[in-house]
């Protein structure tokens, strides 16, 4: 069975079927119990959209979720693909020309920028897959 990330959060609008929640991200050392001495636990605000799974009005409290699979997707295609990329793209032009260090890496990092402007373009078919569900709490 597929599992599932949450995080409680409070509904700030509605619109139609989409709700849009706060919740509140907090680092792993923000559990710790020597976390008032040493001072580097973070938690910071996160805003969403999310689908409505029932009726809900704003300052309701909600457990939002998202499928463990899809966030494995997402860091695959914002970090590992794009630095597949920019060391492919170095190996080849680097290998099949005598071009300098510094045009291998700058044509390496237009590459990654082409590749999240491709990644733009599919914005709305990858917002659909990657939905994030609300249901109270």
């Amino acid at each position: 069975m597929d599992e599932m990330i949450r995080h409680t959060g409070v509904v700030r609008s509605v619109n139609g079927h989409m709700a849009h929640v706060e919740i509140t991200q907090t680092s792993a050392c923000s559990a710790c119990k020597a976390r008032s001495m040493c001072m580097s636990a973070e938690s910071q605000q996160k805003e969403m959209d999310c689908v409505m799974l029932e009726a809900m009005q704003p300052g309701d409290e909600v457990e939002v979720e998202v499928r463990e699979r899809l966030a494995w997707k997402a860091v695959l295609l914002a970090y590992i693909l794009p630095f597949v990329v920019m060391m492919g793209l170095i190996a080849v032009l680097d290998y099949m020309t005598d071009w300098s260090e510094a045009v291998v890496g700058t044509l390496s990092l237009c590459g990654i920028a082409l590749y999240y402007i491709g990644l733009s373009v599919f914005k709305h078919r990858l917002q659909k897959e990657f939905s994030f569900t609300a249901r109270k709490k």
